[in-house]
């Protein structure tokens, strides 16, 4: 779910529609139509993707559309032309974006693009943008719950704008995003996560750093044992240390969470049972592995936010 699929979205009937007067201006260059009723099922055949299926409308709902004559087109901003009638669009604007018809839905979206672009002043009277920046998001919470691992090989844009706007000061969109990123660390595999998340961490915006620590943070004990023994513990230390000297306390709070988390998982694994008690193989064990893994001054940094009493963290890891 992209910027530029969603800027790109419009819907309309195709009987009876003048593009010329109500959406396009001059020849469209880039219009890729999709009759859902003719080439529904062929179109389903050739994409397994969750975003490029045709959509099964089923009833045509309140707009007095026919199914089999509703088209799907994408047409480029430049080839948008002004509104027919301005008053009627802004009039009905909010309720047509919160219909449960996605026709309708569509037909709102695009008429949100050209109102942005012909009437831009006028249109944050009524529909602030951070509005339509948190109704997509809690859109993209939806979609990590409804397809879990699908959407890895197409969410990179998204990431990156979900990371950016959870870190922005605008509450209102902010709080949308966080509960998007927790969506997605809940429902898509950490096997796939981890490595989309892994560049954020370098990211030179400290803030966009800050979130995907946490994301990392929260993903990796979903792994399991099992799954951090197959990813690396040794790579996942040397992450935790080096976001223990960033610049920003969300970072640094993430990579000690991470820390402790790999303590945890480090110590059970040496700890061997004994008849009726637990045996640990190696007191120092953790801390000979860090000298291992790290630099001098990375294991002194780790040891010293894991310094919790080994017997402390024998605890079972699901």
């Amino acid at each position: 779910m992209s910027g530029k699929a969603l800027g790109d979205l419009n819907v309309h009937p195709a009987a009876g529609f003048d593009k010329s007067t109500a959406l396009g201006k001059g020849s469209l260059t880039k219009s890729y139509i999709e009759n859902i009723n003719d080439n529904g099922p062929e179109l389903q055949k050739k994409s397994s993707s969750p975003f490029s299926a045709p959509i099964n409308i089923g009833d045509a709902g309140s707009n007095g559309l026919e199914t089999g004559n509703t088209e799907v087109e994408y047409i480029e901003s430049e080839n948008l032309a002004d509104l027919p009638d301005v008053d009627a669009s802004f009039n009905t604007l909010l309720a047509r974006l919160d219909s449960k018809d996605w026709v309708s839905v569509c037909e709102a979206l695009n008429n949100v693009r050209q109102l942005s672009i012909y009437y831009r002043e006028r249109l944050l009277e009524i529909i602030p943008r951070s509005a339509v920046c948190k109704t997509a998001i809690m859109a993209s919470a939806d979609i990590f719950k409804a397809y879990n691992d699908m959407v890895i090989d197409s969410f990179d844009p998204l990431l990156v704008q979900l990371l950016l706007k959870s870190s922005q000061d605008k509450r209102f969109v902010c709080e949308a995003a966080e509960a998007a990123l927790i969506a997605m660390t809940t429902w898509i595999s950490p096997m796939l996560l981890l490595p989309k998340l892994l560049p954020h961490l370098t990211n030179r915006n400290p803030r966009i750093r800050a979130k995907a620590s946490m994301c990392f943070s929260r993903s990796v004990p979903r792994l399991g044992m099992e799954g951090i023994r197959a990813y690396g513990i040794d790579k996942l230390i040397q992450i935790a240390a080096s976001q223990l000297s960033d610049q920003l306390p969300e970072s640094r709070e993430a990579a000690r969470t991470l820390a402790m988390q790999l303590q945890t998982i480090y110590v059970n694994s040496q700890v061997s049972p004994n008849e009726d008690s637990l045996e640990l193989v190696d007191a120092d064990s953790w801390e000979a592995f860090c000298h291992a893994k790290l630099t001098p001054l990375s294991a002194q940094a780790i040891l010293r936010v894991t310094s919790t009493p080994k017997e402390a963290l024998v605890l079972s890891f699901c």
